[in-house]
């Protein structure tokens, strides 16, 4: 990892842009996920949620669990874990 530091700028929505090489390192995507923490008064740290497989979520199963009280068909659930299953990249994320 490159260690020197790097100036982006927000646009007036706030938003900034990863340089390239930096995303490209950290196999960041489009669509990939962050949690980010309020750093006192110096700043913000972005700190990348890897994707699981859906066999080693537990969040399907929590919801698979709680069906009926959410009004959703445990049949839906289990449709929709084998569809995501097949799908090109597997991940929960994507439901």
């Amino acid at each position: 990892m490159k260690k020197y530091p790097r100036i982006v700028q927000s646009d007036m929505r706030g938003q900034i842009v990863i340089p390239k090489d930096i995303r490209q390192e950290l196999g960041i995507d489009e669509g990939s996920a962050f949690w980010v923490y309020s750093v006192g008064d110096e700043g913000i740290l972005l700190k990348k949620i890897e994707e699981k497989p859906i066999e080693e979520s537990k969040e399907l199963d929590e919801i698979y669990e709680k069906s009926e009280k959410i009004g959703i068909s445990k049949q839906k659930i289990i449709q929709t874990k084998e569809n995501y299953k097949k799908s090109k990249r597997g991940k929960l994320e994507e439901i």
